[in-house]
């Protein structure tokens, strides 16, 4: 079954299935404790919710 939420994409990783897909990509983060990369591009490779938080605090200097 085809994704309705389909969408252009930020994420690099163009090999990965769900590509584009925007809900099956938010199911598949959200099961990982990960944030998918079009959340934050500057992650630095690390899609942690605590790197997520890290980064924002920097931001935001709290």
């Amino acid at each position: 079954m085809p994704c309705a939420n389909v969408k252009d994409c930020s994420c690099p990783d163009t090999s990965c299935p769900r590509h584009s897909k925007c809900c099956a990509c938010a199911v598949k983060h959200r099961t990982t404790d990960s944030l998918p990369f079009c959340f934050f591009p500057d992650n630095g490779g690390d899609k942690s919710v605590a790197n997520y938080y890290k980064k924002l605090s920097g931001r935001f200097g709290a």
